[in-house]
Parts: C-alpha cells; structure tokens; sequence
C-alpha cells in the first residue's frame, strides 16, 4: 500500500476531476505528488518514531510468569495499523488546502477554531492508535496539532484569495 500510494492518490484525484473547472484540473499534479509524499512522510514517522514505543508498550506486560510472544499477525497488524493512520494524519494540509481552494474554508477559519482543533487531535489519536498509553497517543496528537498550524500557513498562501476586498473610504 505504502508503495502504491502515488498510484491510490492518482485515481482518488482522477475520480474528482470531472467535477472541476479547467483552472483546478491543473492543480491536480501537485496534489497528487503532495498527497504521496506527506502520507510517506506520515508512515516513516510513524515507523521510526511511534512503533519503537507502541511495540515496547505491548512487550512491557512480560514479567517471570508471563512471557511476551506476539504473533507475527499481531505485529503486522499493529505496523499496518501505525502506518496507514499516520499517513492519513499526514494528509490533513493537503486535505485543509483543497477544501481552502474549494472556499470551504480560509485561514481566519482555522485561526478562530484553533482551540477545537487541539481538542479534536487528541480525540483522533486516541482513536487512531491501536495501543491505549498515553505516549501513543501524544506521539500521534503532537503532530496533529503540528499538522493543523501548517495548514493554516499552507491555507494562507495556497488558498483561494479572498473576495472580500476592503472598500476604501470615501473622501481619500
């Protein structure tokens, strides 16, 4: 999947194509090539950074009367599980981008909505994460939070411009 991903991207992007007008055609290139890297970048940093601690946490329950002995389905799942969350978390400035040129929404949007963001990233993490620890969890809203931050910079300067111009005052 991780692989494929360029490939899944192209036809999600493809798949709306139809519904745009020529002008948004065009972004999709740097979509699809912006789609790939940041859900790659999303799997790496969960398989370097997250899966050390999360496979730790599950081993952690051994002691002198219990051993700990994970199936090889279980570690595939939790890895396959890790990976494909964190290349979704990943995707969140290029999805707040696309809804931004879709005038969806704006930067003063999310800059007003900022406190709900942080509370909804800790709530998608202790979702998204298959083990219950709180590391885990912060491993998963940290970037989150990150993540939402530079959408707003990516929304302020990739975003559709606003069509509320302020009127200049008469008399000047």
């Amino acid at each position: 999947m991780l692989l494929a991903s360029p490939v899944i991207f192209a036809q999600i992007w493809r798949f709306v194509a139809p519904g745009l007008y020529h002008h948004e055609k065009k972004a999709l290139f740097p979509f699809i090539v912006l789609s790939s890297f940041c859900f790659l970048g999303g799997a790496f940093f969960g398989y370097a950074l997250v899966f050390p601690p999360a496979f730790k946490f599950l081993v952690g329950y051994s002691n002198e009367y219990l051993s700990a002995m994970p199936a090889v389905n279980e570690y595939f799942s939790l890895s396959i599980r890790l990976l494909i969350s964190f290349g979704l978390v990943f995707e969140l400035p290029v999805f707040m981008v696309f809804l931004a040129r879709l005038g969806v929404i704006d930067a003063p949007f999310l800059k007003r909505n900022r406190k709900y963001a942080v509370l909804i990233s800790f709530i998608i993490a202790a979702i998204l994460t298959p083990t219950p620890d709180v590391v885990n969890q912060v491993l998963m809203g940290g970037p989150l939070v990150v993540l939402y931050e530079v959408s707003i910079i990516a929304v302020k300067i990739f975003g559709r411009p606003s069509s509320r111009a302020v009127p200049a005052a008469e008399g000047d």
